[in-house]
């Protein structure tokens, strides 16, 4: 059962980073309204002429590596990295979207706990 529910919670997070992260190429989903603050920061990104980009492949990146089953645990970093942004921007910036925040935080964290093998040494103090 475990191996079922980690393969449905990797998938899920995977199409989601692919989609967002297309999404910033391609414009297909709808932006939510959003306030100054949060509006400012998001302009200020496109305005450099590569973060929101950068920001984007980045997502794709760890989205397609989910999805193929490969470097899993660099493209959980890459989630841990992309997830814990996304929170701080919703607590910070813009509260709007806080739960689907949080319900990405958590599946990275679940699916890096799940695959901690690929994380351990990264802890070790030798």
């Amino acid at each position: 059962m475990k191996s079922k529910l980690t393969l449905v919670l990797r998938i899920l997070l995977g199409l989601l980073f692919l989609l967002v992260g297309l999404n910033k190429f391609l414009e297909f989903l709808p932006v939510p309204p959003m306030n100054e603050a949060s509006s400012n920061f998001i302009g200020a990104l496109i305005k450099t002429g590569y973060m929101w980009q950068l920001v984007g492949i980045t997502e794709m990146s760890a989205g397609v590596l989910l999805l193929l089953n490969k470097w899993k645990g660099l493209a959980l970093i890459f989630g841990a990295i992309i997830s814990v942004n996304i929170v701080l921007f919703r607590i910070v910036l813009d509260t709007n979207g806080i739960g689907l925040a949080l319900f990405v935080a958590i599946l990275n964290t679940f699916l890096m706990y799940t695959n901690w093998s690929s994380f351990s040494s990264l802890f070790k103090t030798e």
